[in-house]
């Protein structure tokens, strides 16, 4: 049988009113009657009911995080930090893997709302006008983690992906690699826009000629990152150097380009982008662009606390730093 406030009212023997007071930490009710209250709690086994309280405060202390997919390891991490704030400010969140389909993640929006949570923090891949309209006509605050609105109407928590992008071309060209490949990812995100703008202004700068054979897209995964590769190495003018737009592709770069015999970096130098823990699981280690998915996740959720709570917001398109580690994997 469940156990209920008026269960321990009547146990205790006070008001209703005061175990409302004692389960929500009102400071308003003096010491012994909190303790026996308590006390009361624990030998009834009570569990207030959180759906009843968000009814009675409109709120449900509960947030949804939309994640394309928790099994990369890039989201997990952001997904932990997003977790880790909103413990610390005592909201739980409900996760949901999306798959980077934009039709079921206009259905999760859908169901999060239907839930009542107080926020929503989405990551994803393109934000169509569909996604923004979702947005902006509900009743609570959504913020972008690691994703772009183009139109910069969605409050949003990312690094300046165009900067490492050229940042990372760069670095390669500064090495003397005139034939430097790129693999992107697959979908026509912002993001990726930026990084493949960043490549070409690097070249451009350098007044350096870009061959539209070393321009390949991936899916961000290890397979595609094999797959790119030997399709690089099976060209006459081979690449000497790779940049490629995910760490976990990279990895599949590296370890495709060492099964054809190529020693990397003497043969092929290669550089990812995300700075996640396979950069120094891989041989030789990975140089990278630090990305901090943490953080993002951590700011996001911060962020989100700020609108759901109705604080002032300085800046709601916030840009994180970024930085370059050198490894192994680059001369």
């Amino acid at each position: 049988m469940n156990i209920t406030i008026y269960d321990v009212a009547r146990e205790a023997n006070v008001s209703m009113a005061t175990v409302s007071r004692v389960v929500n930490g009102n400071p308003n009710v003096k010491p012994v009657t909190r303790k026996k209250v308590l006390a009361t709690i624990e030998q009834l086994g009570y569990r207030p009911n959180a759906v009843a309280r968000g009814l009675a405060s409109k709120k449900t202390t509960t947030v949804g995080a939309i994640i394309p997919d928790i099994s990369s390891i890039f989201f997990a991490e952001l997904a932990r930090g997003i977790e880790d704030i909103a413990t610390m400010y005592k909201y739980n969140m409900i996760l949901s893997n999306s798959d980077q389909n934009k039709d079921k993640e206009l259905q999760l929006i859908n169901t999060m709302l239907e839930k009542q949570v107080d926020g929503i923090l989405f990551m994803g891949g393109n934000i169509t006008d569909e996604h923004v309209k979702q947005f902006e006509s509900s009743s609570i605050p959504v913020v972008l983690a690691a994703t772009y609105d183009e139109s910069n109407r969605i409050p949003s928590v990312n690094i300046d992906y165009e900067a490492a992008a050229f940042e990372a071309t760069s670095f390669l060209l500064g090495k003397g690699n005139e034939k430097i490949a790129f693999i992107s990812g697959q979908d026509d995100t912002l993001i990726n826009q930026q990084k493949y703008n960043g490549y070409l202004r690097a070249f451009k700068e350098k007044s350096k000629t870009v061959d539209d054979e070393y321009i390949l897209r991936g899916d961000y995964s290890y397979d595609s990152g094999l797959e790119a590769v030997d399709q690089l190495l099976s060209l006459n003018k081979k690449p000497t150097a790779v940049f490629v737009a995910s760490d976990e592709m990279a990895l599949g770069v590296i370890h495709g380009a060492q099964d054809k015999g190529y020693k990397v970096p003497e043969d092929l130098e290669v550089f990812g982008f995300d700075n996640t823990r396979l950069a120094t699981m891989v041989r030789p280690t990975l140089s990278t662009i630090v990305q901090p998915m943490y953080d993002i996740g951590a700011v996001a959720m911060r962020l989100l606390t700020k609108y759901m709570n109705k604080e002032e917001v300085e800046e709601k398109k916030v840009v994180l730093p970024h930085r370059i580690v050198e490894r192994t994997s680059t001369k």
